[in-house]
């Protein structure tokens, strides 16, 4: 008999769909996209990919889910959301949760056993608080909880599922650094008939490639484009497909290519100073955000560009965890 639905924990069974879904028509075609997941409410991450998008004006966005997490002020609920919606996007989690009458799911995160109880319990908790920030906005809430749950995008000839979770679910964790198994990977590929998938969701970041019987595929997993996911870092990800090959200027980490097309792990370098001062106003000590995620704004997690990276190519890029200035910053936050 199956569990009862515990909040945060439980995957409803609305949020599935199933790696057949993906063997589809194309939603939208590129030449370059930046894929941005987990900008988690930091409107100055989301300064930053505008600033970065210059670079490269034709690139088009994807926002893939959770762009909303941190921003329970007003003001950051709607500059932020409001950009997006700019853009091609997908729901994640959060955005599913913002209105939902159902509590059974809590925050919608679908939490494996390793997650703490209590990071479960707070993700639920600031999840109600967000809730009641989307109430005050809810024809903009109703546009986001419309989102789709995945994309299918042509850049070049190759075919790229964009999701949040994983292949078979909005909030899966299939896609997570711990859980990648080649053979079920492989399969998946098949099902959906793209060559990459690219994700966010477990806040890890990976870039991953297997030589499956059809070709090389690869998922990239941007990790979050509003926190660190470096130890030692204060900057995000996202991530880049293209056709051409990523511009110096835009200090790509690690990539790989399939079938001509792009696709490079590029750090988001948004001002941290000011986001941990807005962070610190609206999630003071002790409030359920800066238990579960100060310390990781600030030092990164316990995780490292060499753990992410899975049959792909470093750039040679120097490490802001090597810049004078960055070290500087970070000495002053944790003064």
């Amino acid at each position: 008999m199956a569990d009862a639905l515990v909040p945060g924990r439980s995957c409803p069974v609305s949020y599935r769909y199933g790696a057949a879904a993906f063997d589809r028509a194309s939603d939208l075609s590129a030449e370059t996209l930046y894929v941005v997941g987990g900008l988690y409410g930091n409107s100055f991450a989301l300064e930053a990919l505008l600033a970065l998008q210059a670079i490269e004006p034709a690139a088009q966005l994807v926002f893939n889910g959770d762009f909303n997490w941190f921003n329970k002020d007003d003001a950051s609920f709607v500059e932020i959301n409001t950009e997006v919606l700019r853009h091609h996007a997908l729901r994640g989690n959060v955005e599913t949760e913002l209105l939902s009458a159902d509590a059974a799911a809590g925050c919608g995160c679908a939490y494996p056993d390793y997650v703490d109880d209590a990071d479960v319990a707070r993700s639920n908790a600031m999840m109600g608080l967000l809730s009641e920030t989307a109430q005050r906005h809810r024809a903009l809430s109703e546009r986001l909880a419309a989102l789709p749950m995945s994309l299918v995008a042509q850049v070049g000839s190759l075919r790229v599922g964009i999701v949040h979770g994983d292949a078979e679910s909005l909030a899966g964790w299939q896609f997570g650094e711990e859980a990648l198994d080649a053979q079920r990977m492989a399969r998946l590929f098949d099902v959906a008939r793209v060559g990459a998938f690219v994700s966010s969701h477990t806040c890890l970041a990976v870039g991953a490639t297997w030589a499956t019987r059809t070709g090389k595929r690869a998922l990239f997993n941007n990790g979050a484009a509003g926190m660190p996911n470096f130890s030692g870092t204060s900057y995000g990800l996202i991530t880049r497909i293209s056709t051409v090959a990523a511009p110096l200027a835009l200090g790509a980490l690690y990539g790989t290519s399939i079938e001509g097309t792009h696709l490079d792990c590029v750090p988001l370098r948004y001002d941290q100073s000011a986001w941990l001062t807005r962070f610190d106003r609206v999630w003071p000590a002790g409030s359920a955000a800066a238990q579960s995620y100060r310390q990781r704004i600030v030092f990164g997690p316990c995780y490292t560009q060499a753990e992410a990276m899975r049959g792909v190519a470093a750039q040679g890029v120097k490490s802001a965890a090597a810049d004078s200035t960055y070290k500087a910053s970070v000495a002053a936050l944790v003064a």
